[in-house]
């Protein structure tokens, strides 16, 4: 465990008007981080994801978005959560890695520990206390959270090779034209400041480079030897690639739901998943996540609520930041006039996995391990 004086900061890159462009038209009316997902704007979910970090000094969303478009949504989220939120605007697209370090002075500022960096169009359970823990035990400059996804869609994404083992990141290469893995990168990372040294050096080669070089006009314009300016760094390319195998980088692997939010298709996915069952007459609140092969019908779902894998939910009220678990039911009569004709479960329930509730009222914050029919629960 880390001292209780370190601190962390978060770093949220929000792209901007120039990316995104597979997600319009919406993006013509609305900055793409700024659409509405589950009921909350894209960005909220990773820095409300961020707030559960451990000694968090500061979130800063970085971009090259106006600065207007952001300013009333930074205030808003600031006061909400209590936490200092910052935008900060880049003159031109620096890349995933320049963008971090560009803005260097500003982020060490608290003299963090550790520094997250994180995707906006991520959409996913966010573990990251449990990243820093295993980031502490690794010991090296980085960990980026990975996931396993099927061998047909592994090359839309960055496809890795870990060590089993120590869990080192061994191998990546980013979108790749034959398989390598089905582990990819889920655009969610972990950095000690050292970060900045690595990225420093790139943009040093790269220099380097172009002073030894010298090319005529002609062919300075050719693809072979055209090359990104020098405060231009990816950080997939320019500083996973090279570091993987050099006990610098690790990696913590994810067992729960991950989408990368490109197209606004994909977007759906992230609240209800694709093949859980909805309706008739159902109504779900902002925050509600319901996973694979769940079954909804006649039913209210309120705020932060969830409903875990081949849940059932008919005929109830579900009440707000409550659990379904996972093979769970909550299920009423219908008789709506009937004091017990529903199932209504107050704020903060949790219903545990395989447990079932009929007609049945519990109020908030109560933990259901046994089920239950016909019963108000005190």
């Amino acid at each position: 465990m880390g001292s209780a004086e370190e601190r962390v900061v978060a770093v949220i890159m929000v792209g901007g008007p120039t990316k995104g462009t597979r997600f319009r038209p919406l993006s013509l009316n609305i900055a793409k981080p700024l659409f509405p997902l589950a009921g909350q704007p894209m960005v909220h979910h990773p820095i409300s994801a961020c707030k559960r970090i451990p000694n968090l000094a500061q979130i800063y969303l970085i971009g090259f978005y106006e600065e207007r478009e952001f300013a009333l949504y930074v205030s808003s989220i600031s006061n909400e959560l209590k936490v200092p939120v910052r935008y900060l605007r880049e003159d031109k697209p620096h890349g995933s890695a320049g963008g971090l370090y560009n803005f260097r002075d500003l982020i060490m500022e608290d003299s963090p520990s550790h520094i997250f960096l994180l995707n906006c169009d991520v959409c996913c359970s966010f573990p990251l206390p449990e990243m820093l823990e295993a980031h502490r035990r690794y010991g090296g400059m980085g960990t980026l959270l990975i996931i396993k996804v099927s061998v047909e869609s592994a090359s839309q994404f960055g496809e890795l090779i870990a060590d089993p083992s120590t869990k080192e990141l061994m191998h990546y290469t980013e979108k790749p034209e034959t398989f390598v893995s089905d582990l990819i990168n889920c655009g969610v990372y972990i950095f000690t400041p050292d970060i900045f040294g690595a990225i420093r050096n790139v943009s040093s080669q790269r220099k380097d480079r172009a002073n030894l070089k010298r090319v005529s006009s002609f062919e300075a314009l050719q693809p072979a030897t055209r090359t990104l300016p020098t405060d231009f760094v990816r950080l997939d390319q320019d500083i996973l690639s090279p570091l993987a195998g050099k006990k610098q980088l690790y990696t913590y692997e994810t067992m729960d739901f991950w989408e990368q939010i490109k197209t606004p298709g994909m977007s759906l996915k992230c609240s209800v998943h694709p093949t859980a069952k909805i309706g008739p007459n159902v109504s779900i609140s902002a925050n509600a996540r319901v996973g694979a092969g769940a079954r909804l019908m006649n039913c209210i779902i309120l705020d932060d609520v969830e409903i875990k894998e081949n849940a059932v939910v008919t005929h109830s009220i579900i009440g707000w930041k409550s659990s379904i678990g996972k093979w769970s039911r909550a299920q009423g009569g219908g008789d709506y006039n009937a004091k017990l004709g529903i199932t209504i479960l107050g704020e903060a329930v949790t219903v545990e996995d395989e447990v079932v509730v009929i007609n049945s009222i519990v109020l908030p914050n109560k933990t259901m391990n046994i089920s239950v029919q016909e019963e108000i629960i005190l």
